[in-house]
């Protein structure tokens, strides 16, 4: 049957965003082309200091990867062989890539099923004394409790080190994403809300020691070129187009923050009469201060669709949808050296079993939304009211 109402919704909208400022990317681009320092060049040092300054920080380096921000970040903090950084098993892969990549031991904690954010009390179980460093990942655009990270840490003289790869420019309780500890990691990759033009990374800092350590790690463990004095490091340098890039895209942030806002907002009212048949935002604790990066659903036991069926029916109207994540960390085959299995965390896994993200992004209009909370309210109480039907005749 042909869809009465065509109007198509896709994931994630870059060319839109990119029309918008063209111009200015391309002038930015050309500028860099002809200077030709391709390399740590001006554009990037620019656009460091005006990021780290947007974070409230005094220092920015870029570097290739958000991957490479945790890693070459916990390094530069100090954090290596012999040392436990405790992280939630609710996150994308990169999170634990890079604690193993610095050196360290990876110990899983879970998460708080309500905001899928790292539960600080099962955190503060799984402290010993070889624990150097706790990395709370800012998930879908939230902050983890600032004031919370900040009594535990010291309570038992750890270090904070901030995944904050999905959380450009997020607030919480007076901070800003990035500046409650040590250091923090950010991610460039295209469809962040702050994206590049390919992959690329920042760590920023209030420590000059780490900035200056971090600036070495990145460019061959060099203080100076051709002399290095640190083994740890590699080539993982910001490009300067990205940075130019970034530079342009910066000053639109807020707004396009803004924006995402909105349209959370908006989806909360739409989809608040679903409530009752087992569809439930990921929760918001940060008000205005929560960026959106992923609007995140849960499909509850209490839901009569399953999340297969529902993301079969709104790709059939045009309309994509995600699963951030479907598979944790701790059960990644990769990484059944770590030893875990099914069961070792359980909201972590609960919520890979119910999670759907529903496309959110600065462009998207009101009717788009409509159509989106339309289809799933109409398939949801459909199959709630057949469920409840069914259920009747039976009795």
């Amino acid at each position: 049957m042909t869809d009465p109402n065509p109007i198509s919704v896709p994931f994630v909208d870059l060319l839109s965003q990119h029309q918008l400022i063209e111009d200015e990317l391309m002038t930015a681009i050309q500028a860099v082309i002809r200077k030709g320092d391709y390399i740590l060049g001006q554009a990037l040092v620019d656009f460091e200091a005006a990021f780290a300054a947007d974070c409230n920080l005094q220092y920015g380096i870029g570097v290739a990867s958000g991957t490479d921000a945790i890693a070459l970040g916990l390094q530069a903090c100090g954090v290596g062989q012999g040392d436990e950084v405790i992280l939630p098993a609710n996150t994308f892969i990169a999170t634990l890539i890079g604690v193993l990549r610095a050196g360290a031991s990876p110990v899983f904690v879970d998460c708080d099923p309500h905001t899928a954010l790292i539960d600080l009390t099962a955190a503060e179980r799984a402290i010993t004394a070889k624990t150097r460093a706790i990395l709370p990942v800012h998930l879908y655009g939230q902050m983890v409790s600032p004031a919370a990270l900040l009594d535990l840490a010291r309570n038992h003289n750890v270090l904070i080190f901030e995944d904050a790869a999905q959380a450009h420019l997020a607030e919480r309780e007076g901070y800003r994403a990035g500046s409650i500890g040590a250091a923090a990691a950010f991610s460039f990759y295209p469809s962040k809300n702050l994206g590049a033009l390919g992959d690329g990374g920042i760590i920023v800092t209030q420590t000059e020691l780490i900035a200056q350590t971090a600036h070495s790690l990145r460019n061959y463990g060099a203080v100076r070129k051709y002399y290095h004095t640190d083994p740890g490091g590699t080539n993982s340098r910001l490009d300067t187009l990205q940075a130019a890039a970034l530079q342009v895209k910066l000053p639109h942030l807020a707004a396009w923050n803004r924006e995402r806002y909105r349209i959370a907002q908006q989806y909360d009212n739409r989809l608040q009469r679903l409530k009752s048949f087992g569809v439930l935002p990921i929760e918001n604790h940060s008000n205005n201060g929560h960026v959106y990066h992923l609007y995140v659903i849960r499909l509850t036991q209490d839901c009569p669709v399953n999340r297969t069926m529902l993301q079969m029916e709104l790709k059939a109207h045009g309309i994509q949808t995600g699963i951030h994540y479907p598979v944790p960390c701790h059960l990644q085959p990769a990484f059944q050296k770590l030893n875990h299995q099914s069961g070792d965390f359980p909201h972590t896994e609960a919520l890979s079993r119910e999670i759907l993200s529903l496309p959110i992004y600065p462009g998207l209009t009101n009717a788009q939304v409509e159509r989106v909370t339309g289809l799933i309210e109409n398939l949801v109480m459909k199959s709630g009211h057949t469920h409840l039907q069914s259920l009747d005749s039976v009795a």
